[in-house]
């Protein structure tokens, strides 16, 4: 028999355990509207959305998607899609498209400038690394320019072709950039002239001109011709920047109303058809035409408005109307002075000083 220890120990008292919760697995999510003991609920990742396959009543949104991105079968050396970075360009094939920026702040301890002239060094050849410059800087002028991605992307495959064929070997690359963005606008039916272009690069007139003689000369960039190369399966073509092709622009600075825009369409084709002002830039006869039908539909503008936006002086302006003036039967048609579109009354002689 078995005696109790005499004089035992006093036990401490028990504290009840904290509670712990926890999920309760036995919890199922029931469609509301079919109430089947087993529902059929579905992940609609794509949409983000929690459906009832049943009846199709959306039970959740915004459910986050936890499932690998990608399949991929590729060796370990082979190229894993990746979100690292921006989008790859086809134009940069075979050249690294990532940098490393290495920061000056090293503490004093000059590690830093050691480390950027390795990675200078490691940086690739000179021509990958002028190739990405004069990327970036049409980029940049493109959006200055506000011109669109299209014309960005004509105007770097303008330079690669050029670069890989060394076709403007000894020129600044500032010139060659300017002279692609001048073909890529003509390409793509938004011309800019020769002046917009310089004051948007910061390039001689006579320089652009030199750089741009030489591509047309190897694109043969002549009115209406093609171009094509065994090596490279591409067509350039190029139109000549008429003077009616610069007038939406024109006319939208100047706040002018679409019937003056078509209006003075007709005025400039009909002028070409019988020789009037004929050498003269598209600049000066898509000015001098504005002015001429401003004052035929009666819409007062300031000559110096006019010079400002085609940015050709005054004088050349009213050149081009006094020519116009002189042949102004010929283009005015009778349907518009029918119509009261016009009035021939409006015209006032400029007589040249």
């Amino acid at each position: 028999m078995a005696y109790m220890q005499p004089f035992p120990l006093a036990a401490n008292p028990k504290t009840p355990a904290a509670p712990t919760y926890g999920p309760d697995l036995a919890v199922r999510l029931i469609c509301p509207e079919c109430r089947d003991p087993n529902p059929n609920i579905v992940e609609e990742f794509g949409s983000g959305d929690l459906v009832c396959g049943n009846c199709g009543l959306v039970l959740g949104d915004r459910i986050v998607d936890t499932r690998s991105e990608w399949r991929t079968f590729a060796n370990d050396e082979g190229d894993d899609p990746s979100r690292v970075g921006a989008a790859s360009d086809p134009l940069m094939e075979g050249i690294e498209q990532l940098d490393t920026v290495i920061s000056f702040k090293d503490g004093g301890t000059g590690m830093a400038r050691d480390l950027q002239r390795a990675a200078a060094r490691s940086g690739g050849s000179r021509s990958e690394r002028n190739i990405l410059t004069a990327f970036r800087d049409i980029s940049s002028w493109c959006d200055q320019f506000s011109l669109p991605k299209t014309i960005s992307d004509i105007a770097k495959q303008l330079y690669k072709r050029s670069d890989d064929e060394k076709l403007l070997r000894g020129k600044p690359l500032e010139a060659v950039i300017a002279a692609c963005i001048f073909i890529a606008c003509r390409q793509a039916h938004v011309p800019r002239t020769f002046r917009e272009i310089c004051n948007l690069t910061h390039v001689s007139k006579k320089v652009l001109g030199q750089c741009y003689k030489a591509l047309e000369q190897a694109f043969n960039l002549q009115p209406g011709a093609t171009a094509s190369n065994s090596t490279h399966q591409s067509i350039v073509s190029s139109t000549v920047t008429g003077p009616e092709n610069l007038l939406v622009r024109y006319c939208n600075h100047l706040d002018l109303p679409a019937n003056v825009q078509s209006i003075c369409s007709d005025i400039i084709i009909a002028a070409r058809e019988h020789g009037i002002a004929d050498g003269r830039s598209p600049v000066s006869i898509a000015g001098g035409a504005i002015y001429f039908t401003c004052m035929l539909v009666d819409k007062k503008k300031n000559i110096q408005e006019i010079s400002s936006v085609a940015g050709v002086s005054e004088g050349t302006i009213k050149l081009v109307y006094r020519l116009y003036y002189s042949s102004k039967e010929k283009l005015v048609k009778q349907e518009w002075i029918d119509q009261g579109k016009v009035d021939m009354n409006r015209l006032q002689y400029e007589a040249p000083k």
